[in-house]
């Protein structure tokens, strides 16, 4: 059995319990719509082409996308600072109670599956999984560069080698723009 074979069996569970939290908490919402929330989170105020590219669907599909998220309770709308014809998106306390419970119920059923693991197992998953995670942003195909509009021009710090990152306009790096299928 090759790596990434092994790796998807393994993976498995971790999965169920990812989609066993969806379901369990944020199941009036559809995956779109809650990797959509989730974007907003991270970067409050992005505007509706920016939305759109993070989660890589047409202009017109995010706008339905948003009716949808604000007619539910989740999305709020405001004019943009920098521009008034474009509109900035902000979390409601609802969609902020939504992700906190989805969190929550991760957490527990991730403590109680570890809980049967090893201090050393516990150990290389966290170290496996942290080198995956920074393998798989560094694959990230199209970063969408500053996620909310800003007058400034993006700058790139001078760390070195492979640690450079260019950040975006707000403080973002580049590659955080991007928004991960795992809701």
């Amino acid at each position: 059995m090759s790596m990434a074979a092994a790796l998807d069996a393994a993976a498995g569970a971790l999965l169920t319990v990812w989609d066993g939290a969806r379901e369990r908490t944020a199941n009036r919402v559809s995956t779109v719509q809650l990797r959509a929330v989730m974007l907003v989170e991270r970067h409050d105020g992005i505007n509706l082409r920016r939305l759109a590219a993070g989660l890589d669907i047409l202009l017109s599909s995010a706008s339905r996308l948003c009716d949808r998220l604000v007619a539910a309770g989740m999305l709020e709308r405001e004019p943009g600072r920098s521009d008034r014809r474009e509109i900035s998106l902000h979390l409601t306390a609802e969609a902020r109670r939504l992700l906190a419970e989805l969190r929550a119920d991760r957490h527990r059923h991730l403590a109680a599956i570890l809980a049967d693991m090893t201090s050393a197992e516990r150990e290389a998953l966290l170290l496996g999984l942290s080198a995956f995670d920074e393998a798989a942003r560094a694959r990230v195909v199209r970063p969408v560069p500053s996620l909310v509009p800003q007058a400034e021009e993006p700058q790139v710090e001078q760390a070195g080698g492979r640690d450079a990152v260019e950040v975006a306009p707000g403080g973002w790096a580049a590659e955080d723009a991007t928004a991960y299928r795992t809701a």
